[in-house]
């Protein structure tokens, strides 16, 4: 049964996934001839199969490197099995994706393959001068490197790199689906993205799970499988709600549901829910039989060879859904009106003037940082609880600065700031207080790091948990170097002008990646700063010096210089920060561009000053409380 099921997996998904693109081909119109360049009934079908391989063995690759990152013994045959299973995949990987390139170039041609110079020029420019064919290009030199990097490396770090260097691959996939209409682009690209990272884990994982049958004993599979079950259920969420997001977005009005991309999205989602049906199944019943009476598997390797058809189904779909006309792009088609000066900058509608009550109740959802702080919300309180089960006491001061913290991550990057930063500098500054200041500083109070240690068991067969890989990333030598005073308070006091000064600002407003990209390294130079600026420098004091305390305000006072210098900058000297963005918007509510901006240098400025006030108040109330306590147990000693 273990080689039958070895071999039945991979079969099963493919055979079903193929037979799955074709169905749908047929009912989306994916398959009829294009009215103008027809590129011929190969390209027609051979692109919506090629992206079938491509999303297939992408989702091998990295699910594969994904579950050997948290799941698999480095010590154990499985680990090297994972790693050489990922090596093969990405090949595959790369294969495809080039095939898939060069049939979309065929595709958007509209030509027959050729061995003139004309054709190769052509191809060129598209690799390289059309955003669809770079897309393509950066997926196949991605491919490529996790290729050469998983046969290459064998270490947990770089196992752990090459895997976030696989669903990088990803991205450009995600921003060839279809966006048009009168919904955001960036909502819909993020939306696409979390979904496709989310299918990879989810069928990567199963599928890893059946090829390493061979060398996983049957107690070492119940565990094995327990951990992917909670991979699998996180990823259940994150496919369900991206994807019903990028449907709304997609589809437009419910009537638009009975439109041939409306009837395979609904076969799409009756496969992910009986998908979760059967994760669900083999969560209560399946794990369980493995656990007490391992010699019983077939019941198991039955729903998981289930599992991977349905999947198969849900790929097929996916794949046949990007050669298929959204309604929102035809409504898009339809229109005839040229867009406005912000339309044409962001692909989406200028918003309405805020009013003083708007800055508080309207919302532009980010949906990768709202599941992140969903995240972020639900592994803290469990963490909490099962202390408390213990027994063991958890202040309260911390777990309502974890809350405060989340709300201040949802309201920078999905309240009313998210919805102006593109469109005003006040609002945009006023974002990046909140990730680069009070958010770290939140977190600090919070300790998470301290309630990953108190509340997760450590693991003894040499696979890297949460607890082991909180460890890691906080003793890494280059944590360890980044959050000593010197290059800590350099690198929060220059953050500031790195990015209002530069193009960066730029890329953030104008592309939903750059967004997210600024966005976290705000937020991880503030992590990195503010235990510098509120802890006690030195290893093994026992209280804070006045040394100490002094160099922490002097800390503060550079990091607050940073801010309060470009702040000043900004309401005079600088000019208007990208002008060509902010000054062409074409609002004809609210200040004037530049009186905005000075607005914004204000919050900078306030900003600092708090940041500065706020340490030293901590500084001064440690060292008496601590001089207090000294001075008691002298007492007592006498």
């Amino acid at each position: 049964m273990n080689r039958i099921a070895r071999i039945a997996g991979p079969a099963v998904l493919l055979l079903v996934g193929f037979v799955a693109l074709l169905a749908a081909l047929v009912i989306g119109g994916g398959a009829d001839a294009a009215l103008i360049a027809d590129p011929g009934v190969g390209v027609r079908f051979g692109l919506p199969i090629a992206r079938l391989v491509v999303d297939l063995s992408a989702a091998a690759t990295i699910g594969g490197l994904a579950l050997a990152t948290v799941g698999l013994s480095r010590s154990g045959p499985e680990w090297n099995r994972a790693i050489d299973v990922a090596a093969a995949a990405s090949g595959v990987w790369t294969v495809s994706s080039a095939v898939a390139t060069f049939f979309t170039f065929l595709s958007v041609a509209g030509s027959k393959i050729s061995i003139d110079e004309q054709f190769g020029q052509s191809m060129g420019v598209f690799l390289t001068g059309t955003d669809l064919g770079l897309a393509w290009l950066v997926t196949v030199l991605v491919a490529a490197a996790v290729t050469v990097l998983c046969f290459a490396v064998r270490s947990r770090g770089m196992v752990a790199l090459t895997a976030g260097v696989a669903m990088i691959g990803l991205i450009p996939l995600a921003q060839q689906g279809h966006a048009a209409g009168t919904a955001s682009h960036d909502a819909a690209v993020t939306a696409l993205g979390l979904h496709l990272i989310g299918a990879a884990l989810w069928v990567g994982g199963l599928l890893m799970l059946v090829l390493l049958r061979g060398v996983l004993p049957g107690d070492r599979l119940a565990l094995v499988v327990s951990r992917y079950s909670s991979i699998a259920l996180a990823c259940f969420v994150l496919v369900a709600v991206s994807g019903t997001a990028s449907a709304q977005i997609r589809v437009g009005a419910l009537s638009n549901l009975f439109t041939p991309y409306g009837v395979l999205v609904l076969v799409k989602i009756g496969a992910i829910v009986a998908i979760g049906i059967l994760g669900a199944v083999q969560r209560r019943r399946a794990i369980r039989a493995l656990t007490t009476a391992p010699a019983r598997r077939r019941p198991f390797w039955t729903l998981v060879v289930v599992e991977l058809g349905v999947m198969g189904i849900a790929s097929g779909f996916a794949a046949a859904l990007g050669r298929t006309a959204t309604p929102t792009d035809q409504l898009a088609l339809s229109k005839t009106t040229d867009p406005s000066p912000a339309e044409f900058l962001t692909d989406d509608r200028l918003p309405h003037a805020p009013g003083a009550w708007g800055w508080l109740t309207q919302w532009n959802l980010d949906l990768f940082w709202l599941m992140a702080a969903v995240l972020l919300a639900v592994t803290y309180t469990a963490g909490v609880v099962r202390l408390r089960r213990g027994d063991v006491h958890w202040p309260v001061r911390r777990s309502v600065a974890a809350a405060l913290a989340i709300v201040c991550l949802v309201v920078a990057t999905s309240g009313a700031l998210h919805q102006y930063d593109r469109f005003l500098v006040s609002a945009n500054v006023g974002a990046h207080v909140l990730l680069g200041l009070v958010v770290p500083a939140l977190a600090w109070a919070a300790a998470p790091v301290v309630l990953i240690r108190a509340a997760v068991r450590p693991r003894d067969d040499d696979s890297t948990g949460v607890r082991e890989w909180a460890g890691i990333l906080v003793d890494n030598a280059a944590v360890r170097y980044l959050v000593q005073p010197f290059p800590a308070f350099l690198l929060a006091a220059s953050v500031w002008w790195a990015f209002f000064a530069t193009d960066a600002l730029r890329w953030s407003v104008s592309d939903s990646t750059g967004r997210t990209v600024i966005d976290a390294g705000f937020l991880l130079v503030g992590l990195l700063a503010m235990p510098t600026l509120f802890t006690p420098i030195g290893a093994g004091q026992n209280r804070p010096t006045r040394g100490a305390a002094l160099v922490r305000i002097a800390g503060a006072a550079v990091v607050a210089a940073g801010a309060v210098s470009l702040g000043l900058a900004m309401r005079g000297p600088l000019g208007l920060l990208q002008a060509s963005w902010f000054g062409a918007m074409g609002r004809t509510w609210g200040p004037d561009p530049l009186v905005d901006q000075a607005r914004g240098g204000l919050v900078l400025v306030v900003a600092g000053v708090l940041l500065l006030v706020a340490v030293v108040v901590v500084v001064l109330v440690r060292l008496r409380r601590d001089g207090s306590a000294a001075r008691t147990l002298e007492a007592e000693a006498r």
